[in-house]
């Protein structure tokens, strides 16, 4: 049993270890015992707070997901245009391409939402294990229909805003959000599957040219 007060501590230790090893050896290939070699811990430090291999891979995927909006919500302002709100949300649901080979994956908020961070290579590696996994798990599916959902209104409540602000024109909301989450979701596979556009630029200019044409000039 862990040390009393350590308890947060050791459990964001074991998420963020469960990504790397997903994200080196495949959710197939992540153990328990691979877990707990990368966390530095006892395996039964990681079956004390996840039971089992199928609650701590479900457990690391709500992380996963939630990193992505916790980023956007510390980083949108009120004072924000509807325009720059969407540059936020984009930067970090297909942020662009950078070397950052050398940090690693915490999605932890103990010390700080600023010092979160998953580098662009784990989470391509991420993406396509968890997404390619949910298609025949209805637990995950489950996930990402929550997290999704909520993007979608999130989305949609940024270009109702740039409409009453005069600053888009979207003649309906919901299903330009819906549009935009399915493009990038899209992109994301194709960036996996290193599927690059012909003009072999970053993909993400294909979203950025969507948003551009729901602002007024």
């Amino acid at each position: 049993m862990p040390k009393v007060g350590m308890e947060p501590k050791r459990r964001a230790d074991v998420i963020n270890a469960t990504l790397i090893c997903i994200s080196r050896h495949g959710i197939d290939g992540m153990t328990l015992d691979k877990v707990a070699e990368y966390a530095g811990c006892s395996k039964g430090v990681v079956t004390y707070y996840f039971k089992n291999k199928d609650n701590l891979i479900i457990e690391a995927f709500k992380s996963f997901i939630a990193y992505y909006g916790l980023k956007i919500q510390s980083e949108i302002q009120k004072t924000m245009k509807a325009e720059e709100m969407i540059d936020v949300t984009l930067k970090h649901i297909l942020p662009p391409y950078s070397d950052d080979r050398q940090k690693t994956v915490n999605v932890s908020e103990l010390d700080g939402i600023e010092r979160m961070f998953i580098p662009h290579e784990d989470q391509a590696k991420l993406f396509l294990q968890f997404f390619s996994k949910a298609v025949l798990d209805r637990n995950l599916q489950e996930v990402v229909s929550k997290s999704y959902m909520e993007d979608l209104h999130g989305i949609a409540r940024i270009f109702d805003y740039g409409n009453i602000s005069g600053q888009m024109k979207v003649d309906d909301s919901k299903s330009a959000a819906y549009g935009l989450l399915a493009m990038v979701v899209g992109l994301s596979f194709f960036r996996v599957a290193n599927i690059p556009p012909l003009n072999n630029e970053d993909n993400r200019y294909i979203c950025e040219d969507y948003v551009r044409r729901l602002t007024k000039s």
